[in-house]
């Protein structure tokens, strides 16, 4: 692990210098790239110059221990070895966690798809819900939220809403939403006041770079129709609204949310690049499924992995076994708690196969 962490603190170093070098400053892709890869090892690089200290600072204290002391000094000899011992044992932990590899895609944003699933309207309206949950956790998190594709149902929930959510770090939170998520309630169009199960579907798709995904012109189809609304109603005149088919994949994506058609061409090509990356993600991930499959999700969109009981108030993730009994404040986007549960629970997977 020394060995390791003395070879990143290398790079990280070689990388200030190349930072402060003219040649580097002058171009833009070099800069971008070196700024990042450095960002990426600062936390390691601060973690390990402070092991470093205080390995050196726990030797002088021993050392100091084995001298001849009046019982005060050696006292507080004492217990300046039992913080610093405690001290070296919080940063290997530390450190065994920010060598844990790292999903390349947990800096880039966010294309999430929620669809209402099985339950008809109620899910149509549970769509909605996690839609607001969703744009309000992002506010939290300083996050943008923009709106892609929406179909809504007579009742106001999303039968489906496409939406981007731009920010640093979006995907390493997001991506743990991706799954089946089942709602306990009463719904309002209930009578008899039965308990009703239902469930919406929600898909978290990193962004895919045009150098990441190259879309040809020849491979693909684009129609042009009138934007609608809720029951299908006729929003605008104009054919704004765009769909773009991807020939070779017959993956096709749909945006009308914008009034120019240019404009919802490209927010069409964004979520078209996003789905064919996570096909192909998909398709290498399912040749190693046996070996590689964790507990926290693989991304499925057929895998419950949370309820929301509303007559209780309690919010369950079934992977981790997590339950909370605020279900409101989650309601609200308050799903930091389950977060960062999820992402403990993926990290020490990691740990337990010694990755």
């Amino acid at each position: 692990m020394l060995d390791r962490l003395q070879s990143l603190a290398d790079r990280y170093e070689k990388l200030s210098e190349l930072l402060c070098d003219p040649d580097v400053a002058n171009d833009t892709k070099k800069l971008r790239d070196y700024s990042k890869e450095q960002s990426d090892l600062q936390p390691a690089f601060e973690a390990y110059t402070e092991y470093k200290t205080v390995i050196e600072e726990l030797e002088a204290a021993k050392n100091m221990q084995a001298e001849k002391l009046d019982d005060e000094m050696r006292e507080m000899v004492k217990m300046e070895i039992d913080d610093l011992t405690k001290r070296e044992q919080e940063l290997e932990e530390t450190i065994r966690v920010l060598l844990l590899p790292k999903d390349p895609n947990d800096d880039k944003n966010v294309i999430v798809e929620i669809r209402g699933a099985a339950g008809g309207d109620e899910a149509a309206l549970f769509a909605a819900d996690l839609y607001r949950m969703y744009t309000r956790f992002a506010d939290s998190q300083g996050w943008r939220v923009e709106l892609m594709d929406v179909n809504e149902s007579d009742l106001g929930g999303f039968k489906e809403v496409i939406f981007m959510i731009n920010g640093r770090g979006a995907y390493s939170k997001m991506k743990y939403e991706s799954g089946a998520h089942r709602v306990q309630r009463i719904p309002s169009t209930e009578s008899g006041g039965r308990i009703h199960t239902s469930t919406s579907t929600v898909g978290v798709m990193p962004e895919a770079e045009e150098v990441d995904i190259e879309i040809l012109d020849k491979d693909i189809r684009v129609d042009t129709f009138c934007s609608s609304g809720a029951g299908g109603q006729s929003v605008n005149t104009t054919k704004s609204a765009v769909r773009v088919t991807h020939i070779p994949t017959g993956i096709v994506a749909t945006c009308q949310d914008g009034k120019s058609q240019n404009s919802n061409k490209e927010k069409a090509l964004q979520v078209l690049r996003a789905r064919i990356s996570d096909m192909k993600r998909q398709e290498e991930e399912a040749k190693y499924a046996g070996e590689r499959k964790s507990k926290v999700g693989t991304g499925d969109r057929s895998e419950r992995i949370r309820t929301y009981n509303f007559p209780q108030s309690r919010v369950t993730d079934h992977r981790i076994g997590l339950t909370l009994h605020k279900l409101d404040q989650v309601m609200n986007g308050d799903i930091e708690e389950i977060i960062s549960a999820l992402n403990l629970a993926e990290q020490a997977e990691l740990m337990d196969k010694g990755e």
